[in-house]
């Protein structure tokens, strides 16, 4: 297993209690959309063994041309260890990649593609969006649906509608109007829904799309394959 260690190059308020840390690219470390990597804290690898409560795994919110490797997460005022030791980072000081890759690659199979997603979640799609307004090919739409209780929606610069390109952002706040929305985005039974967010989440919306007559190969999570069996 290869180790990448690397520095903070800038830390950016996004909203209340969300940081996105930008971090150097290492040599020959590369990501796609969607990706996923493992982000230890020092002292990690200490010891004989791995110290896994300075490990977890993140979604990268950026893509390569943007020349930093973004991990976008919430710390609040009570957290774990992990993130209060994250939340006292500074630009300058290291911290370690490893077990890079995607399971949320855009499909481009002519159909249209609805991103669901709850609060800092909307981060794992970030790239995805950038992707596809970089090249709409093969997609017929993109939606994007999130919800915020807090309304500090995340990434406006980058979710905001725009009809040249057959992209809608959409962002709710009660989880009332959301699951209203999901059940109006079911009306197209040849879409793609990609899913993001807690397993309670998850299982919500799975459980809401199948009843709407939406397949299982139709939904799309951000899990390893041995891990999909617990949800669809």
């Amino acid at each position: 297993m290869q180790i990448y260690w690397t520095k903070i190059n800038k830390i950016k308020e996004e909203a209340s209690e969300v940081n996105t840390y930008l971090l150097d690219c290492p040599k020959d470390f590369e990501w796609e959309e969607g990706a996923h990597t493992h982000l230890a804290m020092k002292g990690f690898n200490a010891g004989d063994k791995p110290n896994r409560s300075l490990v977890r795994h993140m979604s990268i919110s950026t893509l390569p041309y943007e020349g930093s490797i973004g991990i976008t997460t919430r710390i609040k005022e009570q957290c774990s260890e992990y993130k209060s030791i994250l939340g006292h980072l500074k630009v300058g000081d290291e911290v370690a990649l490893f077990k890079t890759g995607s399971n949320v690659t855009l499909k481009r199979e002519n159909k249209p593609i609805y991103l669901l997603s709850s609060g800092v979640g909307l981060a794992t799609f970030r790239p995805l969006v950038l992707d596809y307004l970089k090249c709409t090919d093969n997609i017929t739409h993109l939606h994007s649906l999130n919800i915020e209780s807090s309304k500090q929606y995340l990434f406006t610069d980058v979710f905001k509608t725009a009809v040249d390109k057959q992209f809608k952002a959409q962002f709710v706040g009660r989880r009332q109007d959301y699951y209203e929305e999901v059940n109006n985005l079911t009306e197209n039974k040849e879409g793609l829904f990609y899913i993001v967010g807690s397993d309670d989440f998850l299982k919500q919306n799975i459980d809401i799309l199948l009843e709407e007559g939406i397949s299982t190969d139709q939904i799309v999570l951000d899990k390893h394959p041995q891990q999909l069996s617990a949800f669809i």
